[in-house]
């Protein structure tokens, strides 16, 4: 591996690292993926304690996190929505400094960026960004560990995003493939296309890794020989009941199921940050049936369960990727 020091660096997005840096980190991850496996302890963190803030429930991220930690021999603290006063009876900045002067590093789930930077800004301990509503590097870093361990490489693979693509998981796709010379297209309906200036951004960033980024709403024209399809739930946490409609009709014709895999080619794979609504075995799933009719949403349960899925794989690579960025930063 490359001798890369991040040593106190925060992790707010992947456009803040080199590609040098994210491939360090993959390559770091899947070095501590095998000692794992092996029973080799790396628990070289031991006696240190971790902050994690969860404004925002999850299972991946939330697991990962803690098992990362107490395999690096570390504690964690675990604040979830109602576990702290940040932004009600304390501001960022002073939770931030009462943190760092508690923790060596400190987790944000939550909202919006600025949250997360200001976190950053007033801590004097690494910041990571565990999911904002803009970007989710820590995902990104596992996706590109599973498609390495797939594929061999990463340079010139081909990754199709379907869906809703303007949010965290359609900007950060785009970013990491723009840093790891990958070709990114976003296949959807216009309106869902991401913010225009990260996408110039991106594009720049691509002129010096050889990377594309394109944008289509023909979904057989953009899985055209993919080596990754990918996509997320229509509607993301924290927003109204309302929109359901209005995305189920707009994104029904980008979800992937066993046409387009077929499209792409035997060699692609299916991927997905998961929680899915593959079936029926939801809440919101039976509730979207009930009121629209549907047995699935972004992706058929064929696609889901098929050989071509590594959804699981990329679920236990959270874990792994996590690790690797709470070893180097601290």
């Amino acid at each position: 591996m490359a001798d890369i020091n991040l040593k106190g660096r925060d992790l707010l997005k992947l456009l803040d690292y080199t590609t040098e840096e994210i491939e360090y980190l993959i390559d770091l991850a899947i070095k501590l993926k095998d000692e794992k496996k092996k029973g080799t302890p790396h628990d070289i963190h031991r006696g240190k304690t971790v902050a994690l803030i969860f404004e925002k429930d999850s299972t991946r991220t939330r697991c990962s996190f803690e098992v990362a930690s107490y395999d690096l021999g570390m504690n964690c603290t675990y604040l979830g929505p109602t576990g702290s006063q940040m932004g009600k009876k304390e501001s960022i900045a002073d939770t931030a400094r009462v943190l760092a002067g508690i923790y060596d590093g400190i987790e944000y789930r939550g909202f919006g960026q600025e949250i997360v930077e200001d976190l950053a800004k007033y801590s004097k301990v690494p910041v990571w960004n565990g999911l904002t509503n803009e970007f989710h590097p820590t995902q990104i870093l596992a996706d590109m560990m599973t498609i390495k361990e797939e594929f061999g490489e990463l340079k010139g693979k081909k990754l199709c995003y379907l869906g809703d693509a303007r949010y965290n998981m359609g900007n950060s796709l785009m970013v990491g493939c723009a840093k790891l010379g990958m070709h990114f297209v976003a296949v959807t309906n216009e309106k869902y296309f991401p913010n225009r200036e990260l996408i110039e951004e991106c594009r720049k960033i691509a002129e010096g890794t050889g990377a594309t980024i394109e944008f289509t709403n023909d979904p057989f024209e953009g899985t055209k020989g993919a080596d990754v399809l990918y996509t997320d739930v229509w509607v993301s946490m924290g927003e109204p009941d309302e929109v359901w409609k209005e995305r189920i009709e707009d994104l029904t014709p980008y979800r992937v199921r066993k046409e387009l895999m077929e499209n792409a080619g035997e060699h692609a794979i299916f991927m997905h940050c998961l929680p899915c609504f593959h079936d029926l075995n939801t809440t919101i799933g039976k509730d979207m049936h009930d009121r629209f009719g549907i047995t699935e949403m972004e992706v058929t349960d064929e696609v889901f369960e098929s050989s071509q899925s590594r959804v699981f794989e990329e679920a236990e690579n959270r874990m792994h990727t996590i690790k690797a960025l709470m070893y180097a930063t601290l």
